[in-house]
């Protein structure tokens, strides 16, 4: 309870600012080693990948596994290139984010300005719907129509969650500049974005072969894609996770609350690139991924914070809708017990 209370203090007080800047610097050496030792090990695993196919189809499988892994940290990467930390300078943000972004299907500029307003607007109950996972609130699904709520339990389906919709996200979704609000240039990233993917295609084709090169990169696509969003999903829906309405909604709070300290074995972290540790960078986004781990082992103000373990993140997947009235997390079973107000009931109130 004290520690807790220490914390409030903290985060209400603004002391937070002055503990991350000490970490917003990028390094250099770093930067350069992660990308080669990312990068680089994905090149390398697909020519193995290629060498697998006339070996053992269940080797060719667990380097896709492997290349999948890859390629979620790579996109951690182009994330921090997004938010301008990876590097010093701008220029080399760009062009790395520009570059990665070729590598995970995903056109820099766009992105970049859709994840801005998921930092803007994460665990505000006013503000859902760009960057997050689908959720409705418990009064929301009951008024709702039948279809909408057959769509919005298909959307929150495991299979098709993690399994379909990153396929449909990273393969057409992002081909197309779709955002109503995305100016000029953003629109041209699509657009650049899928010219190099074009060239990238003809070139690894002509390598190894349509057919080979598009069952594989679909398939290192779906793996990578599946992990990246059971990461982000276990990110911002856990239990006692923070969700305000707008008036009452607080930056620290959400940060703290509303994004959790996912504590993964070593070497899933390598993968993750460290983005278990969600609270930090949604505190502080201009932190470098590999800044995130020596920020909350030294700072005893993220001592406080509470971990999910990966066993016990499973239990995540079945949250589904949120309850105002409980201020938490619910699964559908919970509708059982909750009491319908009837049409006249609902007009006298």
């Amino acid at each position: 309870m004290e520690s807790n209370v220490a914390l409030e203090k903290e985060t209400s007080s603004g002391d937070w600012r002055e503990i991350v800047r000490k970490y917003q610097r990028p390094s250099l050496s770093r930067a350069v080693w992660q990308l080669v030792n990312s990068v680089g090990g994905y090149v390398a695993v697909w020519a193995l990948m290629f060498w697998s196919l006339s070996v053992s189809l269940w080797l060719t499988a667990a380097l896709t596994i492997l290349a999948g892994g890859l390629l979620v940290r790579i996109f951690i990467i182009f994330h921090d290139c997004g938010h301008g930390s990876f590097f010093q300078t701008r220029t080399a943000n760009d062009v790395t984010g520009f570059l990665t972004g070729v590598l995970t299907y995903t056109p820099y500029a766009l992105w970049r300005k859709e994840h801005a307003l998921h930092h803007s607007t994460a665990a505000d109950l006013d503000h859902r719907g760009t960057g997050d996972v689908p959720t409705m609130t418990v009064e929301e699904y009951l008024a709702a129509s039948r279809w909408k709520k057959l769509g919005y339990r298909l959307v929150r389906n495991p299979v098709i969650l993690f399994g379909l919709i990153p396929l449909a996200m990273f393969l057409v979704k992002h081909r197309l500049p779709h955002s109503n609000e995305a100016s000029l240039s953003e629109r041209r990233s699509v657009h650049w974005t899928n010219l190099a993917l074009l060239g990238l295609i003809v070139g690894m084709s002509f390598i190894f072969g349509f057919v080979p090169y598009l069952v594989l990169q679909v398939a290192v696509i779906a793996v990578a894609g599946s992990l990246g969003t059971w990461l982000f999903y276990v990110q911002h829906q856990f239990e006692g996770v923070y969700w305000e309405r707008k008036e009452e909604w607080d930056f620290a709070e959400a940060a703290f609350k509303g994004s959790s300290f996912y504590k993964l074995p070593k070497v899933l972290q390598w993968f993750s690139g460290n983005i278990g540790f969600h609270h930090i960078h949604h505190l502080s986004p201009r932190i470098p991924n590999y800044n995130l781990e020596r920020c909350h082992y030294a700072e005893p103000l993220f001592q406080t914070v509470s971990s999910i373990s990966l066993f016990a993140s499973f239990k995540c997947m079945t949250y589904r809708l949120w309850d105002e009235q409980g201020r938490k997390l619910v699964g559908f079973d919970h509708l059982r017990a909750v009491k319908v107000p009837s049409p006249i009931s609902t007009r006298e109130g």
